[in-house]
């Protein structure tokens, strides 16, 4: 029933004809980035579609992680007035090519040879049925592993490069009084520690049968059991407190010496960066043991819109948001990293630049891996059942054989 009312709403708003003579190229832009870096970011490219001829309308909506931003935009929609441009990702892209709702920007991506600068992974995320829907602003990567540079050193101690290293370091560091593993104990939390530890101990393909394809002998292995033990081992190493704390507090937590490592996105650092914090000095960043790298790609589909000015204003957006300045710009306030291949990355930091060749190597290798965590892998329902099998794990003493087989079952539900 959604589908045919979205259908016709998008076929009412081409009914609708202009009054006024063409203005310029006119965009409206609905997202969630409203405080900090983000809005600085988002101002920068509001200044760059001005001073290319664009009227920019902001449509900022706060609130929920984007819920209610895609709260406002249904209703947009079936109102049969989309915005040009909404702030989405992953699999919500092509549910709302599904829904008849996004315009073509194929001629844009050609003209500037996106694929060409962008990871095949990554650009297949903007593509609807081969159409390029959508454009990417950065890639996030998920599987970091930050600490405490003077915790470590002053006790004996490098980054560990496998998880035996990890939960020897993690012992010795508890015996000293020392919290191992800085941690938030909220669902998605819970879901960024375990598909890193998955793609450490089971490898890139076992991630990629597993999460992103739902392969029930992935699901259902001794592989899986393994990933399991491990996560109950890693609920050994955080602080009785650590029910419902933010993510940013558990930071926090490492900056102040108080815990030793947390496992989290490239944010953080932002976090660290914010403090006055130097990377290599005040913390160290690596990727969490074992191979391959889990995104998380910000991106704006282009909505179906009526009008010369409005379809002009799409296509000069889309060709800024993935060009080099903005690229840039954005990325240096958010932690992450362009989406293009050939951003110069001379002002970014030393994490970023571990994580732009560590993107390229697992480009190339066949590595590079849609995070399930953080809505690039898989929809809803799917990526929901696994988190709640994970977060019932983490905190009960459910074996990692009845967690597994709660997996499997959650999974069969959800589909």
């Amino acid at each position: 029933m959604f589908k045919k009312l979205v259908v016709a709403a998008v076929a009412t708003s081409f009914t609708l004809t202009a009054s006024v003579s063409y203005a310029g190229p006119k965009a409206e832009v609905l997202h969630w980035w409203t405080s900090g870096g983000e809005a600085k970011s988002v101002a920068v490219l509001q200044k760059e579609f001005s001073e290319n001829g664009g009227s920019w309308t902001d449509m900022p909506v706060a609130g929920g992680g984007g819920d209610a931003a895609m709260t406002a935009l249904r209703a947009r929609v079936l109102s049969g007035n989309a915005p040009a441009a909404v702030q989405l990702k992953g699999p919500s892209i092509q549910e709302w090519y599904e829904e008849g709702a996004l315009a073509d920007i194929s001629a844009v991506a050609k003209k500037n040879n996106w694929s060409k600068v962008l990871p095949a992974s990554i650009a297949g995320h903007m593509k609807c049925e081969g159409k390029w829907c959508a454009a990417p602003v950065n890639v996030h990567r998920i599987d970091w592993i930050w600490a405490n540079a003077s915790v470590l050193s002053s006790n004996g101690f490098g980054m560990p490069k496998t998880w035996d290293e990890f939960n020897a370091t993690a012992r010795a560091l508890q015996a000293k009084g020392i919290i191992p593993l800085a941690h938030g104990g909220q669902a998605w939390q819970d879901a960024t520690v375990f598909e890193a530890v998955a793609l450490g101990i089971g490898g890139a393909n076992f991630f990629h049968d597993a999460f992103v394809k739902l392969d029930k002998k992935a699901l259902q292995s001794d592989t899986m059991i393994k990933v399991f033990d491990q996560m109950r081992i890693m609920r050994g190493f955080v602080d009785k407190n650590f029910s419902g704390r933010d993510w940013n507090l558990a930071t926090a937590m490492v900056m102040n010496g108080e815990a030793a490592f947390q496992i989290m996105g490239d944010w953080a650092k932002g976090e660290f960066l914010a403090a006055g914090k130097v990377p290599g000095k005040d913390f160290l960043c690596a990727s969490t043991p074992g191979e391959g790298f889990l995104y998380n790609v910000d991106s704006f589909a282009m909505f179906k819109v009526k009008g010369s000015e409005r379809q002009d204003g799409q296509k000069l957006l889309a060709k800024l948001i993935v060009g080099k300045n903005f690229q840039k710009v954005f990325n240096l306030n958010k932690g992450s990293i362009p989406a293009r291949t050939d951003v110069s990355l001379n002002e970014f930091d030393h994490c970023a630049h571990v994580s732009a060749a560590d993107m390229n190597a697992s480009s190339v290798g066949g590595t590079l891996l849609p995070s399930y965590a953080h809505g690039m892998a898989l929809r809803g329902a799917q990526a929901g059942a696994i988190t709640d099998t994970v977060t019932a794990h983490f905190n009960s003493k459910m074996s990692s054989k009845d967690a597994v087989a709660m997996l499997v079952k959650a999974i069969d539900n959800s589909k």
